[in-house]
């Protein structure tokens, strides 16, 4: 063939992502932890090892991985329901509360619907949005850092679908009051699903946060969002779950990625819930070296909001963002640093944490009198 006719050949067409898809960012997961002397404090995983009865489950159930699991995670699904006082009808779980939210966001949005929530919040927020087709409605954070829940309910219309509300909220730690979301839920439209992401629910103090179960009893449109991945130390395993309507949890299900939770999670996350009352002792130390904390850091000139999660969060101009994350870089701390915004630092053990109150204290701001 003459180079004229190759040419004048035309070029093949080749398969090509969606344009949603090119145009996602992409999540940026925590930094992983490289040695021994490397504090991991940017994932805000629990630092303790997983509980003893959830090792032992695994373990068991290993010898049996050769068989799927249980798709409808029947015995998951009952326990958890035992353990909140609702129907094992009521539960849908999947990999990690994010993969629960995928399958909420594919099984209530079309393309152009909307999906409001709280800037700056969980990042995968506007990533499952995007891939939906749906429209991202981002509401900027009030000035205590948390949720503007005026402005979001001026943020709905006609096109709205599904509300997400992240308490304790990620990355600033702020939740919402009670009182303040019974309101909001009291002005918002029935056709709406309000979840209420609760992905960090067990390191609230009692009385801080709204009691979602009750809510969610008064208000058909509220679906509940938690996961295994903090408090009981399964991040590794990834398994959440939803509490709803037997309707749309049915539906949550069917959008499930077939056996997307392997049988090692199900029995894990089963033998977590039986061993509440040590993982509850877990996040009574994990609360404790919060409070010793942010007393410092207060002390030392940082300015913060009351934390409700497992993490700090420290709002910072881009000039001093930099240097500190150059300076947790320098020490082997790694944290989670939000461009133009500030840094989130997982509370850890008290060895970890008093590294990290020593690199602050050496760049603590001035104070004016």
């Amino acid at each position: 063939m003459s180079p004229e006719q190759l040419l004048a050949e035309p070029e093949t067409a080749l398969p090509t992502l969606r344009a949603a898809v090119t145009g996602l960012p992409s999540y940026v997961p925590g930094r992983r932890s490289l040695g021994a002397n490397i504090a991991a404090l940017a994932s805000n995983e629990s630092h303790y090892e997983p509980l003893p009865a959830a090792t032992a489950a695994v373990a068991e159930a290993a010898g049996r991985m050769n068989r799927y699991p249980d798709m409808a995670a029947v015995e998951l699904r009952e326990r958890i329901a035992r353990h909140l006082g609702v129907t094992a009808e009521e539960v849908a779980v999947g990999p990690g509360s994010v993969g629960v939210l995928q399958q909420i966001i594919t099984g209530l949005c079309d393309a152009g619907d909307e999906v409001v929530f709280a800037w700056r919040s969980f990042e995968a927020y506007p990533i499952l949005v995007e891939l939906a087709g749906a429209r991202p409605v981002r509401v900027p954070l009030d000035d205590a850092e948390g949720h503007d829940l005026d402005a979001m309910a001026a943020a709905v219309t006609e096109r709205t679908r599904v509300i997400l509300l992240c308490t304790p909220n990620n990355p600033t730690g702020v939740p919402i009051s009670h009182g303040r979301l019974d309101a909001f839920l009291q002005s918002v439209r029935s056709d709406i699903l309000v979840v209420i992401d609760e992905a960090y629910v067990e390191y609230a103090d009692a009385g801080r946060g709204p009691d979602s179960l009750a809510l969610y009893r008064r208000y058909p449109n509220v679906c509940i969002l938690r996961t295994f991945s903090k408090a009981y130390g399964l991040a590794g395993l990834r398994v959440g779950y939803a509490i709803t309507t037997a309707a749309i949890a049915d539906g949550l299900r069917r959008t499930a990625l077939p056996f997307a939770v392997s049988a090692l999670a199900q029995k894990a996350a089963i033998a977590s819930l039986d061993a509440g009352e040590e993982m509850a002792a877990r996040v009574s130390l994990v609360k404790q070296e919060r409070a010793r904390m942010a007393a410092e850091l207060e002390a030392q000139g940082w300015r913060l909001q009351p934390s409700q999660g497992n993490f700090l969060w420290i709002r910072t101009d881009a000039p001093l963002l930099a240097l500190l994350v150059d300076a947790f870089d320098a020490a082997g701390i790694l944290v989670r640093a939000y461009q133009g915004d500030g840094v989130r630092i997982t509370v850890a053990d008290p060895a970890s944490n008093d590294r990290v109150l020593r690199l602050l204290a050496a760049h603590a701001p001035v104070r004016t009198s």
